[in-house]
């Protein structure tokens, strides 16, 4: 004799379906884990990467209407370490450090709370959207912590390189410069900078997402990437988003000098530059910028990676 046959509801969901519905979506990354990795990877990278940025500094601030100081990269990092060491290349450091960890903080924070807001049904981030996302992040940390910092940073090393240096550290230089400029002394080049970091985190996260997907394919739940692989991809973000905007870097670093005075604005300071030293000028100190650039963004991600799945052990959230 057959056994009677069970009612099934219509609107009950087997067990199995039930369990295996999370399956296909990425995992999102809470906001708060990022700003701290961020936070934590920006400091790591800033103490690797420095020297390069010392000497790409000092090149684009090495106007050709003054003579020249130095003959080129090598020359720079000789003169430097013959005057002063080689703890000179670390010159400004302090500014630097005091400054990158926030700004990644900011940069990662942003970029997580944008795409969780932004992602599909699925959770996937498409490269169009991945765009935008870098965009505001690269705008937030413009305004929130890049601008003020790096004016500092610049005005710093400018001082140090003078015959007579005011600035006795860090934070008697930031108190100089409010004493005597205000508030917006600390300002200068907002725009320029606005439109760099903006640009360059559009670019690295178009790139960086883009590569992402295009490995992981059409499976979601490949969340874990090698960390070699994912250093690769970073220093082609970090290549691409040099030779996107390095004119605006030239610009905001002229903007954030001690000679800032003598433009009126971030278009007058682009026209001078064109007029007085001619298109190359504005790609001054691109081999230095490339490849602390490709070193940065590459230990950044792969930090902030690694960082990120430690905390989704120890830090669980739905």
């Amino acid at each position: 004799m057959s056994e009677p046959r069970r009612f099934v509801s219509p609107f009950h969901r087997p067990q199995f379906l039930a369990a295996a519905a999370p399956a296909g979506k990425a995992k999102l990354t809470h906001p708060g884990k990022a700003i701290l990795a961020g936070g934590i990877a920006g400091g790591i990278e800033i103490c690797i990467t420095f020297p390069t940025e010392y000497v790409k500094t000092q090149l684009q601030l090495d106007e050709k209407a003054n003579p020249p100081k130095y003959r080129g990269i090598v020359d720079c990092v000789k003169q430097t370490v013959n005057g002063h060491g080689v703890k000179g290349l670390y010159r400004g450091l302090s500014s630097l450090l005091y400054g990158s960890v926030p700004k990644a903080a900011v940069r990662f924070g942003m970029f997580e709370f944008l795409s969780n807001k932004m992602r599909d049904e699925s959770g996937k981030l498409d490269s169009k959207r991945g765009f935008l996302c870098g965009l505001g992040a690269g705008v937030a940390e413009a305004v929130m912590v890049v601008c003020p910092m790096e004016t500092v940073k610049v005005k710093f090393i400018h001082d140090q390189t003078s015959a007579n240096p005011k600035y006795r550290g860090f934070f008697h230089g930031v108190r100089e410069i409010v004493r005597t400029q205000g508030l917006k002394g600390t300002y200068q080049g907002l725009t320029a900078t606005v439109l760099k970091q903006g640009s360059n985190q559009a670019i690295r996260f178009y790139v960086m997402t883009s590569l992402r997907n295009w490995y992981k394919g059409d499976d979601p739940n490949k969340e874990v990437i090698n960390p070699l692989i994912t250093g690769l991809f970073g220093a082609f973000a970090g290549a691409a988003s040099v030779f996107g905007n390095t004119p605006l870097d030239v610009i905001k670093t002229r903007m954030q000098g001690l000679d800032a005075h003598k433009y009126k604005s971030t278009v007058d300071c682009a026209v001078q530059i064109m007029k007085h030293e001619g298109p190359m000028a504005f790609y001054k100190g691109t081999i230095p910028r490339l490849g602390r650039v490709c070193m940065d963004v590459a230990i950044v991600f792969i930090i902030y990676e690694e960082v990120v799945k430690f905390l989704n052990i120890v830090w669980k959230n739905n």
